[in-house]
């Protein structure tokens, strides 16, 4: 079974993998990083004219980091709008993904924050750069291979 989103990009041949739906009924799409920019502008055009929120994850240390964005249709008098998760995996020695900022404006701070995190680098993002952590900050703090500068465990505390 598939949701609206899925049956048009099928319909006009473009790449993406359903991964199914959520507790809600809000489908999940994967799309490839290089696809994500056309797919974000068709997705805008298709009516999903609502950025509510962008995030990041770690998948697994060593492993993939994920950015997932929720689009929404917002539409007069529509009391419950059609919603699409979409996920765009990238490997951690090179994860760089286009930025939606110049379809969503929504998005500036929250892939500010997945790059101050995660270290996810989004392309032409008119203003990458760290946001919570200080310009100093060595690392990508929500890794799961991170390890805390100067952090010593207490060994054999009595």
């Amino acid at each position: 079974m598939q949701g609206n989103l899925s049956d048009w990009l099928v319909k006009h041949e473009l790449v993406h993998r359903s991964l199914g739906f959520d507790y809600q009924g809000i489908e999940t799409l994967q799309i490839k990083t290089e696809d994500w920019d056309s797919i974000a502008v068709i997705s805008y055009v298709y009516g999903y004219n609502y950025l509510r929120s962008q995030c990041a994850y770690d998948i697994a240390p060593g492993g993939f980091l994920a950015s997932v964005y929720h689009l929404t249709r917002i539409r007069y008098g529509i009391d419950k709008p059609e919603e699409v998760c979409i996920k765009v995996f990238v490997p951690r020695n090179n994860p760089r993904i286009p930025s939606v900022f110049w379809v969503w404006k929504s998005a500036d701070f929250q892939e500010r924050e997945s790059y101050d995190m995660l270290g996810i680098s989004y392309n032409n993002h008119p203003r990458l750069k760290r946001i919570l952590m200080p310009e100093s900050w060595i690392g990508w703090p929500l890794r799961k291979d991170y390890i805390t500068p100067n952090f010593y465990e207490i060994q054999d505390a009595h």
